[in-house]
């Protein structure tokens, strides 16, 4: 934008009201967020697992009701403009949002080391198979680290810029590779080993794969202009970016007979496409874990300007996959998510349900230390999802939506919501005693 200034990402204010954008911004970056390989890989298990027409069918209702959630978090932040962290230091007090945002911080750096390791195996499969190149994973995560932390360095506005320049590419490109994949070869319908997946289950893994980083949307929609931008940005952004990776792993999968996409890529003769997808793909979508990650520590590190912050965090977590977290985080990873699941449902309860002028919630009231009812509402929502989730991460008890994690978000909502409408009750109740003893002692 014209004019505006060239450093800050306002990680602890609202965003400007003459910095917001409208919805097209924001769905550039979230279809780009949906565009990685973590959908390749489930697009595969549910083309080998499933019947055609299932497995599409269960892409799109999981993207749907996904959506949906995610819309429902996003207005949160449209309506504040400010980022996830800040908005928990007004639902859980100064000190319950610092370990949250110490909790998400950490989450968020793991996976972007995570899929910094994702993106060198692939690279060195393909460079090794296509161009007969042998280039270490520990340089390969070292280049691929770096380059992604470079848009986090600058905020919002280079993802923006980087997501919709490389989206409309990155759509191109798929739609071109799976227009040759067909035309060569004839979709497999038949499944030797269907049954590997119910129809239930489908759905509930479609929504698990983003069910965390719907807690993350008001990271994104701070910066929308309304909420009518939000809405449309969110909901089909989610929707289309969530699906339409996985229904085209699901297509090309089926009709190639593998499960790698990159052998796709190599097999059709498309290599260099193949790692600029790859390339892109892991960038757009990193790039906001380290984002959202630089969001929640500058909470805890106040006196570091948020730039230096994102190159000292991106340095860490690019030194982690260098040595070789993503052979080894996934399970701590799957015990942080029991532990973030809760906090969307119980600020969306929050702004919905308990506090009907939240807005100006936010900006008269000055945040207490801790507030006990949202403390108590995520306790409740840890150890039910924590029960729901199957061993070893989790107890595995019991099992409410099939999903542990938007069991979580759902318990957290519930519990929030009659918490708040209880000490709302008393606390109406008290000042009526105290206005009936003001009244009394006139007399």
């Amino acid at each position: 934008m014209k004019g505006e200034k060239v450093v800050s990402d306002y990680a602890r204010e609202a965003v400007p009201k003459e910095l917001q954008r409208s919805w097209f911004s924001m769905f550039s970056v979230l279809i780009a967020i949906g565009v990685d390989l973590s959908s390749v890989i489930l697009g595969a298990e549910l083309a080998k697992g499933m019947p055609l027409n299932q497995a599409i069918l269960s892409v799109s209702i999981g993207s749907f009701l996904l959506a949906i959630l995610c819309t429902i978090c996003a207005l949160v932040g449209s309506s504040t403009n400010l980022s996830t962290s800040m908005i928990t230091k007004y639902v859980f007090g100064k000190y319950g949002a610092k370990v949250f945002s110490v909790v998400l911080g950490i989450s968020l750096l793991g996976w972007f080391g995570v899929q910094v390791g994702f993106f060198a195996n692939n690279a060195h499969t393909v460079l090794q198979d296509a161009f007969h190149l042998t280039i270490s994973v520990k340089v390969l995560s070292l280049i691929g680290g770096l380059l992604m932390m470079t848009t986090s360095i600058f905020g919002y506005r280079a993802i923006e810029k980087l997501s919709v320049w490389s989206v409309p590419l990155l759509l191109g490109l798929m739609l071109v590779t799976l227009f040759l994949t067909l035309k060569g070869h004839s979709l497999s319908v038949n499944v030797p080993n269907a049954g590997g997946f119910t129809f239930g289950s489908a759905i509930s893994l479609v929504i698990s794969i983003f069910i965390v980083g719907a807690t993350t949307q008001p990271d994104i929609t701070r910066w929308a202009k309304s909420k009518k931008d939000a809405i449309i940005a969110t909901f089909f952004g989610i929707f289309i970016g969530n699906s339409f990776m996985i229904i085209l792993a699901i297509l090309m999968s089926k009709a190639m007979g593998t499960e790698d996409m990159m052998k796709i890529f190599i097999a059709l003769g498309l290599a260099v496409p193949g790692i600029l997808v790859l390339t892109l793909a892991q960038w757009t979508t990193n790039t906001t874990n380290l984002y959202s990650s630089s969001l929640g520590f500058s909470l805890i590190f106040t006196k570091i300007s948020k730039e230096w912050l994102t190159v000292i965090l991106g340095l860490i977590a690019t030194s982690l996959a260098v040595l070789g977290i993503y052979d080894q985080f996934i399970s701590f990873l799957n015990i942080l998510a029991i532990v973030i699941a809760p906090i969307g449902g119980i600020y969306v309860a929050e702004y919905f349900f308990v506090k009907q002028e939240f807005q100006r919630f936010i900006n008269k009231l000055e945040a207490k230390k801790a507030v006990p009812r949202s403390i108590i509402a995520w306790m409740v929502g840890m150890l039910i999802t924590f029960s729901t989730t199957e061993p070893p991460t989790g107890l595995g008890l019991f099992s409410l939506t099939g999903i542990s994690s938007l069991d979580g978000f759902l318990i957290g909502l519930i519990v929030q919501t009659l918490l708040g409408k209880l000490f709302s009750q008393k606390n109406s109740f008290q000042q009526v005693n105290v206005n009936r003893e003001k009244e009394e002692f006139k007399k």
